[in-house]
């Protein structure tokens, strides 16, 4: 009797830009169309997966829904058991031969999850393809019309959630910077831009290009415990 051998799905990285469904590649949208399983990564249970309201409108009603939690704690035990458990879920479905599709926000090779999931497989027989997507800070430039670097200027990149001092340092070269995560850490970076001369060119955008998106132009005159939404971005140039 011959045997028949099942052969492996394959992974897809796709990112799904800052907020806007009609910002999505074509070949992302064609992606997701296809999909088996379309994998949506959370950070706690209850949260609901933004990626996947994002690109809801490309998703297939045949397709599988499959959350994923990856919690951001400082506990790296925690962390890394939860990573390996959502590992070993990807290989079982890709060891059935579907096709997978794991959404992230802006694109997957900038601060995304999907980079810990893309570093595990590669290293194994499984395919892994990365479609890329516009990175929050770039289409939150285009919203503002605040160009983030120009001529031989600098840019930094950073989360608020890096080292403080790394930060400070960081700014003190910076022509522009592009602050991320601001979320918590919104009190401290307020004072690092006033320290820096750059509150007065700094804009401040949360859950760019959703319903609920909020703009902040006078970041200097918030209170220090104004706490925006996880998704923030601060963009900002140095005064003359």
């Amino acid at each position: 009797m011959r045997r028949i051998v099942m052969s492996k799905g394959k992974l897809y990285g796709i990112g799904v830009g800052p907020g806007d469904s009609k910002l999505l590649t074509v070949k992302a949208v064609e992606t997701i169309r296809n999909a088996d399983m379309i994998i949506t990564p959370k950070t706690e249970k209850k949260e609901d997966s933004v990626a996947y309201h994002i690109a809801t409108p490309y998703i297939s009603k045949k397709a599988e829904i499959l959350p994923l939690v990856f919690q951001m704690v400082t506990d790296m035990e925690v962390v890394s058991k939860q990573w390996e458990e959502n590992r070993r879920i990807i290989e079982e479905k890709l060891d059935e031969g579907k096709n997978l599709v794991f959404l992230t926000l802006g694109d997957p090779m900038l601060y995304s999850t999907y980079m810990y999931i893309f570093r595990a497989l590669k290293r194994t027989e499984y395919t892994v393809e990365t479609i890329p997507g516009i990175p929050a800070f770039l289409g939150i430039a285009s919203y503002i019309g605040m160009p983030v670097t120009e001529w031989e200027e600098n840019v930094l990149i950073i989360p608020a959630t890096a080292d403080p001092e790394k930060i400070d340092r960081a700014l003190s070269a910076a022509d522009n910077a592009v602050i991320m995560k601001v979320y918590k850490k919104f009190a401290f970076i307020q004072e690092e831009l006033r320290k820096h001369h750059m509150i007065k060119n700094a804009v401040m955008v949360s859950r760019a290009g959703l319903p609920d998106e909020i703009i902040e132009r006078d970041l200097d005159s918030l209170p220090s415990d104004y706490r925006p939404n996880y998704l923030s971005t601060i963009i900002a140039k140095r005064g003359n």
